[in-house]
């Protein structure tokens, strides 16, 4: 798989990735062949690029929900757009609650861990794209926290609009390649105080919770704090704190032309080394609602071997049962003894920063009765503490 810019788009070319309309309509599935006017047509999308499949690759594996959340992510940005355009004009985001509800019926209520796929955004789009990752991350974070509808609410629509002012960041800030100046953040702190100026926090033009316009404009606080030392004997409440940690993680596992996305890994692992200032109980949170090592995904070990994920670990995602790939062999990683020696270093990704191992070839690894055997083993303790968990 391959990333290929608009511009460099040629007929016969297949797709890694549906494309979709404004209203979620499947304009191009997966696999099509591109043709002369379909490449005049995408064109017309303000897409930068598209992932384009070598011509002799198989069609990654995708599940429904996945799917499904790529036909949401597009049409939640067209709305969010139209909203944001609304306020950047003094006008009112009628629909501001509707997609604040559509958002919440989706992911603010699951009862399992869901993968969290990234498309890839430019400095035309980031804003959209950002704010709708970072409020869908939110309610996942609120579920598993165990907010109230209202809470719910309150936190996923100041998420939508936090970053607001990122509209009138100057485009060359965003296309930057290299790190951000003194003058660039300076400069971005003066965007969001512009944007916030346009939800009317004075006079609360647009009848915007309280609770809305305080989580904003503490999450801007810590957003430009200096270092996570200038944030000490300060309180924050939980909204502008778990609203700081989905919009680290998005940010940091994002897909953009300039900057490598980490993994899922690194980036909890980059927020649990600041506890100052990305809170630690939303940083568990944020790993207990979606999948971070999920049966299938292959992982590069410390030990400098790469293997496979057999079964997931619901109490510690870093510690599953793992099928080595140089020797056929099992490790629980659970085991304190075989943690000692074997750790998991990252994932193995794709271009496009999915995981690339279906279930059919995953049950390719576990045909032998020893093998097969412990798995069986290791399913069965796994199921009975999910059970005691209430998983």
């Amino acid at each position: 798989m391959q990333f290929v810019e608009i511009k460099d788009l040629k007929p016969g070319m297949r797709l890694a990735k549906p494309i979709y309309n404004k209203m979620g309509v499947m304009l191009y599935d997966r696999n099509t062949f591109l043709t002369s006017s379909g490449i005049k047509s995408i064109e017309n999308f303000s897409l930068i690029g598209l992932f384009i499949l070598e011509p002799a690759e198989p069609l990654p594996p995708l599940s429904q929900e996945e799917l499904q959340f790529e036909q949401f992510q597009t049409v939640y940005m067209f709305h969010v757009k139209k909203i944001m355009d609304l306020l950047k004009n003094n006008s009112e985001p009628e629909t501001l609650t509707d997609l604040t509800n559509d958002i919440l019926t989706h992911y603010g209520t699951l009862d399992h861990k869901m993968p969290f796929t990234q498309i890839l955004r430019s400095s035309a789009d980031f804003v959209y794209k950002h704010s709708i990752s970072t409020a869908i991350l939110s309610a996942m974070m609120a579920n598993v926290l165990g907010y109230s509808r209202r809470e719910k609410e309150n936190l996923v629509t100041a998420a939508l609009l936090y970053d607001l002012g990122y509209l009138f960041v100057p485009r060359y800030i965003l296309d930057k390649k290299d790190d951000l100046t003194d003058e660039d953040l300076r400069m971005i702190q003066e965007c969001r105080r512009k944007g916030f100026q346009l939800l009317y926090p004075e006079t609360n033009k647009y009848l915007l919770h309280a609770e809305v316009l305080n989580t904003i404009q503490q999450t801007h606080t810590i957003l430009a704090a200096v270092s996570p030392d200038s944030l000490q004997g300060k309180s924050f409440s939980r909204n502008a704190l778990v609203l700081t940690v989905a919009d680290k993680f998005d940010q940091l596992t994002a897909m953009n032309l300039h900057h490598a996305p980490v993994s899922e890994i690194a980036a909890i692992r980059y927020l649990r080394k600041t506890p100052q200032l990305y809170n630690p109980q939303a940083v568990s949170a944020l790993a207990n609602c979606i999948q971070i090592l999920p049966s299938g995904c292959s992982i590069d070990l410390t030990n400098g071997e790469k293997a496979i994920v057999l079964v997931e670990n619901p109490d510690n995602f870093m510690a599953p049962l793992i099928l080595t790939i140089r020797d056929n062999r099992t490790y629980d990683l659970s085991n304190p003894e075989v943690a000692k020696k074997i750790q998991i270093a990252d994932i193995m990704k794709t271009m496009d920063n999915r995981i690339m191992v279906d279930e059919d070839t995953l049950k390719q690894f576990s045909s032998d009765s020893k093998l097969s055997d412990t798995l069986k083993r290791y399913q069965q303790r796994m199921k009975k503490r999910m059970a005691e968990l209430g998983l």
